[in-house]
């Protein structure tokens, strides 16, 4: 059986059915097989990513849209809203096109051109490693943070979660040195979200920025996998260092807290904690928890 949806981007244009079948995931969910894409958007080529990460974004994506036509069950009155931004989209892709194109558009910086371009950077045979970080993005929200409801409130609502995938798309166009469009955009999401990210700045999978208020990261900083940050962080150079390698290096699983400065091209080792307002200026051991302006390490752990 095939159930057909009118696609709200670009005014109405087209429409898309999805024919089920059982999933291989969760036999309690259908698995989408087929498409009919939009009419505003151009046939994408064929993905070659695994199978398995077809199968999660597919449970998840089916996942995302259960939770909007419950949330819509409750609160009719935001049926339309939720149509436009999820329920009118055939994969996750092209809704988090559509609505960070919505979000970062202007008057003179068109949606609907900001959508063409978003959809393409996440669609092509190379956006392997941006959807495996956006998936992980939204387990990591939804494990980790008490205030996340549903994956599709932490994709519709967290701007710490927009302004990364945000970054992610930039971080591509400055990689293939498309450098002016990935400033526009880094400026875009300053102005909207509150949240500076370089476009140049290497940033891994599963991260949480939390509030995100205020988060600075410069160009030359890394960020590893599963790591938190929280409001008013900056991870920023000393101010010593012209051009350079100047920016700090965050490793794996670190907590970063609320208004912590780290500066510098130091190292934050795996599993470490940085607590709330600490100033960070050398090392951190892997594992170790420091705290305070300036930093101390108050406790390491072996395990």
């Amino acid at each position: 059986m095939a159930a057909c949806i009118d696609s709200s981007r670009n005014h109405g244009a087209g429409a898309f059915c999805v024919d089920s079948c059982e999933s291989q995931i969760n036999t309690s969910l259908c698995k989408v097989i087929r498409f009919c894409r939009p009419s505003n958007v151009k046939p994408a080529s064929c993905f070659s990513h695994s199978l398995q990460l077809e199968r999660v974004e597919d449970h998840l994506w089916l996942k995302i849209r259960e939770e909007a036509l419950l949330d819509t069950d409750q609160e009719p009155i935001l049926s339309e809203y939720y149509q436009t931004k999820i329920l009118s989209h055939h994969s996750l892709e092209s809704a988090l096109a559509n609505h960070l194109a919505e979000k970062l558009g202007s008057s003179s910086l068109s949606s609907d051109a900001l959508f063409e371009v978003f959809v393409k950077a996440l669609t092509e045979e190379d956006a392997h490693g941006i959807k495996r970080a956006i998936l992980d993005d939204l387990k990591a929200w939804k494990e980790s943070d008490p205030a996340c409801l549903s994956y599709v409130h932490c994709f519709l609502n967290f701007k710490g979660f927009l302004a990364c995938q945000a970054q992610r798309i930039a971080h591509k166009f400055w990689v293939q040195g498309r450098n002016v469009l990935a400033v526009i955009l880094q400026s875009r999401v300053s102005e909207v979200f509150g949240v500076d990210i370089h476009p140049g700045a290497r940033i891994g999978r599963g991260i949480v920025i939390d509030h995100a208020t205020g988060v600075v990261i410069g160009e030359t900083a890394v960020v590893g996998d599963n790591v938190t940050i929280f409001h008013s962080v900056t991870l920023g150079g000393t101010g010593k260092v012209v051009g350079g390698d100047r920016h700090p290096k965050i490793g794996d699983g670190v907590l970063v807290g609320a208004g912590t400065k780290v500066l510098g091209n130091i190292r934050v080792g795996d599993g470490a904690k940085i607590g709330a307002g600490s100033v960070v200026l050398k090392e951190v051991p892997s594992r170790a928890t420091v705290v305070g302006n300036p930093d101390k390490m108050v406790r390491q752990s072996w395990q």
